[in-house]
């Protein structure tokens, strides 16, 4: 099995780029053994001491560190991701909790641009914070602020609010005038 590493703009996150899809339906966050209940490989990730949170994208594993440096974390991770994928478990045991499709908050009159935010962030957003090892979730839309909630390798990013302000906000504010500004919900 070949699984492929790569660097994100973030120092403390590496993404794990796998042969086969993970999350094919929406992207998974866990930042405690508490959050594992539907993945029993991120809570072994988890288990690694300084290992802070994984992310599952479509294809890619998206681990944050905290106190060590990765030439200790890399290869325990890597081992822990080969042997799971090998035992031909299931990365993600599917219920309706882990159905369950992002609720945006907003007004029913904002559904046209509602809409338009979404497919933007479907279609232009996320597809590039995804080479990054992340992701974006649209929480909520209100007064012309667009709240996102930034995941993975994003969280913790140095360059993370230049990706919100310059980039998102930017492009969002120039295909939908309704726009007036992008904040992150934590």
């Amino acid at each position: 099995m070949f699984i492929q590493t790569e660097s994100t703009p973030n120092p403390n996150s590496l993404k794990f780029i796998l042969e086969q899809e993970i999350a094919a339906e929406r992207t998974f966050e866990f930042n405690s053994i508490d959050d594992c209940e539907n993945s029993e490989l991120a809570a072994q990730l988890l288990n690694i001491d300084g290992v802070e949170s994984i992310f599952f994208g479509l294809n890619f594993i998206s681990v944050n560190k905290d106190k060590f440096e990765w030439d200790q974390l890399k290869a325990p991770i890597l081992t822990k991701i080969a042997d799971y994928l090998s035992s031909g478990k299931p990365v993600l045991k599917t219920d309706d909790k882990t159905n369950l499709v992002n609720q945006t908050e907003f007004d029913p009159e904002d559904q046209e641009v509602v809409s338009q935010i979404q497919q933007l962030l479907d279609t232009k957003i996320k597809p590039a914070v995804a080479q990054d090892g992340g992701d974006v979730e649209f929480n909520k839309f209100q007064d012309g602020v667009v709240y996102l909630t930034l995941q993975g390798s994003c969280v913790g990013c140095p360059s993370s609010t230049m990706t919100l302000k310059s980039g998102i906000e930017n492009l969002l504010k120039h295909y939908v005038r309704e726009v007036k500004s992008v904040q992150q919900q934590v």
